[in-house]
């Protein structure tokens, strides 16, 4: 519920994963997942742009000690689901399983849908997964 004189939240603009290689990771988001680079600072980031969103990779440290935006940070592995249409998941399968990604679970939804999770370099849980999952 909003509160009067208050305007709701209704979407993210940034996403952001920690990832201990940026250049590792940046072939993998650029070159397997197709993504759009927007910016770059070695050693600290990596920006991509997912039309309106923005996808965010940081060197851990680097977060940790920025000046010019407070210090953020997380350990461990963290979680982004990307939406495709139903009839492109099987396609989207297939082509990670090309790049020698392993997927770790197929799954379907009680809603309707389904998903299926995978790893990116540094160990974080991606998941692409129709929209109706919701």
């Amino acid at each position: 519920m909003t509160a009067p004189g208050r305007p709701p939240l209704r979407r993210l603009l940034e996403t952001v994963l920690y990832v201990d290689d940026l250049e590792a990771a940046a072939r993998f988001y650029g070159g397997v997942l197709d993504l759009e680079e927007a910016s770059r600072k070695p050693g600290v980031f990596v920006f991509y742009r997912l039309q309106d969103q923005m996808l965010l990779l940081f060197e851990p440290d680097a977060a940790r000690g920025s000046v010019a935006v407070p210090p953020h940070g997380a350990d461990g592995a963290g979680h982004v689901a990307f939406a495709v249409a139903e009839r492109d998941l099987r396609r989207w399968v297939a082509h990670l399983v090309t790049h020698g990604v392993e997927i770790e679970a197929e799954l379907d939804w009680p809603n309707g849908g389904r998903s299926f999770y995978f790893r990116d370099p540094a160990g974080n849980s991606l998941e692409i997964a129709a929209p109706r999952i919701w």
